[in-house]
């Protein structure tokens, strides 16, 4: 393996944990590899701290004694599959030994991690697909097999971390010589067929790296694609993948070359992705930008759903009610879904008639999530909404009242409905200026307070 891409160039943290493994692997007599993104991205010299680890006889019990020696560390196993999970928890520490300098000792290691990590165990494994688009019926079998059954050359490839062999590439499929020449190559023929999502991947990685989707690989694409392929896969599967795609550093990229190579009838029947579809995805990326530039320490927002309202934009809401159907969104991805659907001209107006109006602007918007507002911004770049928009999360967003509950129950109103419709009036009035210290407050809800129980 080149030196520059070796292992001993990783971060201290990343490599405690690594040796950590091999030494566990060690002791219990278990040939154990990284594999997979975590060897490809290390031989491009991107960044990836997710570690993926292949054994080629029991990983579960590798992931159990690994994480026991961890200690603060939580293993979930599926023995079906032959996998086990281990989440660290932040704050744990290693106590281990660098690989040896040649003709010297082992380096002792003691590092406390802050961050929580992920390390994924597996067992080395065949897969055979029955029929197309099905799931795969698994076997035991060794790293051959295992890197076998993957996507794409670039991502079937495993460094050794036995103390014999450590950091040695292993390369069956030519995956090193692919990256070096930039191409997406899959392993067999009937790769697209097996499993579908795969032709989502293959453009994911292509744009991602600048790579091309090499000639033998498109034209199996393509016969899938020909083929309704994507149309047979299960749906939570082409949904992870999209939602992948979404999280792309400039998924308008990806999305675009889906569109042109397989469409997107796969999602829903009528979508398409016009230049109106692309100029939003566009003005969707400088929003994000915007937000997160203006606003570092509010909520992270969830770009890749912001991207997806652009996606589905030129859907219908009954259209775009049944793509969350189809891909089972999780509930608050889908209302605010559906929340940026129901948004019309009529909204758009009120935006614009109202902007002299903190009031109404905050009552307009405070009931969305970030990404619907910020996806409305993309979408209607006319002055008085922009800034309406930007002022809401200046000045109205999070604008609170001084006075309670307490204070309601000292004028001697009851809980009740009551509270709820005082407190927005005088949140309303706030916000517009017409008061401002907690004893104008006050003032404003003895008024309204006998005007209720008058209304008693």
């Amino acid at each position: 393996m080149d030196r520059k891409h070796s292992l001993d160039k990783l971060p201290q943290d990343i490599r405690s944990l690594i040796y950590l493994v091999r030494d566990t692997a060690a002791k219990k007599n278990i040939s154990a590899y990284l594999v997979g993104g975590f060897v490809r991205d290390l031989l491009l010299g991107v960044e990836n701290l997710d570690l993926d680890i292949v054994a080629e006889s029991d990983a579960i019990g590798l992931a159990g004694e690994f994480a026991r020696r961890i200690g603060a560390a939580e293993v979930v196993r599926h023995k079906r599959f032959g996998t086990a999970t281990v989440r660290i928890r932040p704050g744990f520490k290693v106590d281990t030994f660098a690989a040896p300098k040649p003709r010297g000792k082992p380096t002792p290691l003691s590092i406390n991690h802050e961050r929580s990590r992920r390390i994924d165990f597996s067992t080395a494994r065949k897969e055979f697909y029955p029929a197309p688009a099905r799931l795969p019926e698994v076997s035991p079998g060794n790293l051959r097999d295992d890197l076998f059954r993957r996507d794409f050359t670039i991502n079937a490839m495993a460094v050794s971390i036995a103390r014999d062999s450590f950091g040695r590439l292993v390369d069956f499929f030519g995956g090193k010589a692919d990256l070096e020449q930039k191409k997406i190559r899959i392993l067999h023929d009937l790769s697209f067929r097996d499993d579908p999502t795969r032709i989502l991947r293959a453009v994911r990685f292509e744009q991602r790296y600048n790579f091309r989707i090499e000639p033998g690989t498109l034209r199996r694409l393509k016969e899938a694609v020909k083929l309704k392929a994507l149309f047979d896969a299960g749906p939570h599967r082409l949904r992870g993948e999209l939602i992948l795609s979404l999280k792309e550093r400039s998924p308008l990229k990806g999305i675009k070359r889906l569109s042109g190579l397989a469409g997107l009838q796969f999602i829903s029947p009528g979508l398409k992705f016009p230049a109106g579809a692309q100029e939003l995805m566009r003005a969707i990326a400088k929003e994000i930008a915007w937000f997160k530039e203006r606003y570092p320490r509010r909520r992270e927002l969830d770009s890749w759903l912001v991207y997806c309202l652009g996606l589905l934009d030129p859907l219908s809401l009954r259209a775009v009610a049944g793509v969350c159907a189809k891909f089972a969104f999780r509930r608050g991805e889908e209302k605010r879904i559906l929340d940026y659907k129901k948004i019309n001209h009529k909204f758009a107006a009120d935006l614009r008639k109202y902007r002299q109006r903190p009031s109404r602007i905050f009552a307009l918007l405070e009931p969305l999530a970030y990404e619907v507002t910020i996806a409305v911004k993309a979408k209607y770049r006319d002055r008085p909404i922009q800034e309406a928009i930007a002022d809401f999360f200046e000045i109205y967003n999070g604008i609170c009242i001084a006075v309670g509950g307490d204070d309601l129950c000292r004028l001697g109103l009851s809980p009740g409905p009551a509270y709820r419709k005082i407190f927005s009036k005088v949140l309303s009035a706030k916000l517009d200026g017409r008061i401002k210290s907690k004893e104008e407050e006050l003032s404003l809800i003895r008024q309204l307070v006998k005007e209720e129980q008058g209304d008693v």
